[in-house]
Formats: C-alpha cells, sequence, structure tokens
C-alpha cells in the first residue's frame, strides 16, 4: 500500500470516531434536554410559594381551647360521670372536640391545606404514665388514658385531665406531621 492510502485510511477512521462521538453527545443533550423539560421550573408552579407555612403551635392552640371547652360543658352537664361511667365521659369529651376539629379542618381546606387531627392512644398512654402519679398517698385516683383522653378519679368521678392529637398537615409548601398532648387546666 502507498503512504497515500495509508493516510486516507486514517482520515477515515478519525472522522468515523468523531462522528460517533457526536452522536454520543447529541443523545446525551436530548437526554437533558427532555429531563429538564419534565421538571420544569419555579415560573412554572403556581401558588407554591403563596401558601403560608402553617404553625403546628397555632393548631394546638385550637385544639386545646376545645377541649377545655369540652371538659367545661362535661363538669357542667347534669350526666352520670361516675368512675364507672369514664367511658361514656371520654365519648362525650371526644365528641365535643371533634365538632371542633372538623370546623378546623374545613377552615384549613379553604386555605388550600390538608389538616387531619386525631386522638393518639399511644401518646395519651405515655402522657399518663410519665405525669399522673401512682401508688400510696397520691391525692386523686387512678388515671387511665382511653382513646387519646387521659382521666383520672377524683372524688369518685371521671375528671378528664389531658387529651393527646395527633396533627397532619399537607399543603403546597408543606408535609408537617406532629403529635401534641394538651392539658385541662
Amino acid at each position: 500500500m502507498s503512504d497515500e492510502t495509508t493516510l486516507d485510511a486514517a482520515r477515515t477512521d478519525r472522522a468515523q470516531v468523531v462522528l460517533v462521538a457526536a452522536a454520543v453527545v447529541a443523545v446525551a443533550f436530548l437526554t437533558m434536554t427532555l429531563a429538564y423539560a419534565q421538571l420544569g421550573y419555579d415560573g412554572d408552579r403556581t401558588g407554591a410559594g403563596s401558601v403560608d407555612v402553617v404553625a403546628v403551635e397555632d393548631v394546638e392552640r385550637s385544639l386545646g381551647s376545645s377541649f377545655r371547652a369540652a371538659v367545661r360543658e362535661e363538669a357542667n352537664a347534669e350526666r352520670d360521670s361516675s368512675w364507672g361511667a369514664r367511658d361514656a365521659v371520654v365519648q362525650r369529651v371526644r365528641d365535643g372536640v371533634d365538632a371542633d376539629s372538623g370546623r378546623l379542618e374545613a377552615v384549613y381546606a379553604e386555605g388550600d391545606r390538608s389538616l387531619v387531627v386525631a386522638f393518639d392512644e399511644a401518646a395519651a398512654g405515655e402522657w399518663r404514665e410519665s405525669n399522673c402519679p401512682a401508688g400510696p398517698g397520691r391525692a386523686f385516683g387512678p388515671c387511665r388514658a382511653i382513646d387519646g383522653v387521659v382521666v383520672q378519679e377524683r372524688v369518685g368521678e371521671t375528671t378528664p385531665i389531658a387529651a393527646a392529637f395527633r396533627i397532619r398537615v399537607v399543603s403546597p409548601a408543606e408535609s408537617t406531621t406532629a403529635t401534641v398532648v394538651v392539658s385541662a387546666v
């Protein structure tokens, strides 16, 4: 073979390598462009920055007020609130709080948020273990955590003293889950 034929073969090989490299780069750019188009950018988002992040303390404050109001209503009612009727007392207090938490959930829904409030039985049990005195010499009777509400026997009557709630807030700007315990006093 002549030197010129060898030189033409080398140029052809080099041109093919350059052509393959250009094809690989083009495919990479095409893939990146498609990925970028699917992700979008902040200007495409509607309303994500316009929703304020809700403070769990605000929800906790509202639930605390609802719980205390339900406890006051139960204390002022002429119903059986003996220690033996503690399950019924707890149910009436829960019903009072549920009505207010439903109203609170509706208010948050109007503000482009999803708020879910539920009684937390496990957290109520933990609160009872650490906050209710046990053993001889205590001022009041035993405590029980029933369906997320902590009650205590006081002079033969059922007295609600705390409630535990699991709060979940979801909006375009946030997702928050918290457990709070509110007391009756």
